[in-house]
């Protein structure tokens, strides 16, 4: 069976790379093959293979195997590293936005629209991350005890763990498609001829923002929802 950029990228993050320099969405889009992306971005698609091949065959020992993590570990580890994360660089990301706006709004007046967008993913994200944190987690780790018990897993109130999987998720487009129109408005988060260094900082802390909600999102659509629901079914089946 042809993997999907996302099983990909699942395997090997360290192929995340070469989607990012073609622009390909892996994170939110995961569920494409290679040739549909190579085919939608005018690539060559040996050329894209041979690109992924080299990647793979570097020596590296930054290649995480999320993919044999345990999920109660797995969800530990987004919520200590990426949840956080958000959390204080949200705040961190606001107050230098509010000063470029102030003291270069008026010559690039597209920084305004920035943080209008950059506002409403911090307060979205905020409550899709309270929202993995009391409903989806909780229950993902649930399911571990109980496969791990042999105790009756029971069903959750929100009747099947695909349904907030299937909310997540969208949410996760909304924001994905947020950040590509952050990084269209700033030139890719390239800083103007006139910045200050208050102004390369900002851009530089943007795309570290998104490259860490990339990574976050790939490692729930990509990883931890398909094993969530694959665990869901395995335990019912066993009632």
């Amino acid at each position: 069976m042809t993997k999907t950029i996302g099983e990909i990228v699942a395997n090997d993050y360290r192929t995340a790379q070469v989607f990012k320099n073609h622009k390909i969405d892996f994170c939110c889009r995961g569920n494409r093959s290679l040739e549909e992306v190579a085919l939608k971005n005018n690539l060559d698609i040996d050329v894209l293979s041979a690109e992924l091949k080299a990647v793979t065959e570097q020596n590296s020992g930054d290649n995480i195997d999320f993919e044999s993590w345990p999920l109660d570990l797995l969800v530990d580890y987004i919520e200590k590293k990426h949840h956080r994360y958000v959390e204080a660089q949200s705040t961190v990301l606001k107050t230098y936005l509010d000063k470029l706006c102030r003291v270069h709004g008026a010559n690039h007046p597209e920084l305004f629209k920035i943080k209008e967008l950059f506002y409403a993913s911090a307060g979205e994200l905020a409550m899709h991350m309270k929202k993995e944190e009391l409903v989806l987690f909780p229950f993902v780790r649930k399911m571990v005890e109980a496969k791990q018990s042999g105790q009756n897993l029971g069903a959750p109130h929100f009747g099947t763990v695909s349904n907030p999987i299937r909310s997540m998720m969208q949410e996760h487009d909304n924001e994905g498609e947020r950040f590509r129109t952050i990084a269209q408005l700033s030139n890719d988060y390239t800083p103007p001829a006139d910045a200050c260094s208050t102004y390369r900082v900002t851009f530089s802390l943007l795309q570290e923002f998104e490259d860490d909600l990339h990574r976050h999102i790939h490692l729930e659509n990509n990883i931890l929802f398909s094993k969530a629901n694959a665990l869901e079914k395995e335990l019912t089946a066993l009632v």
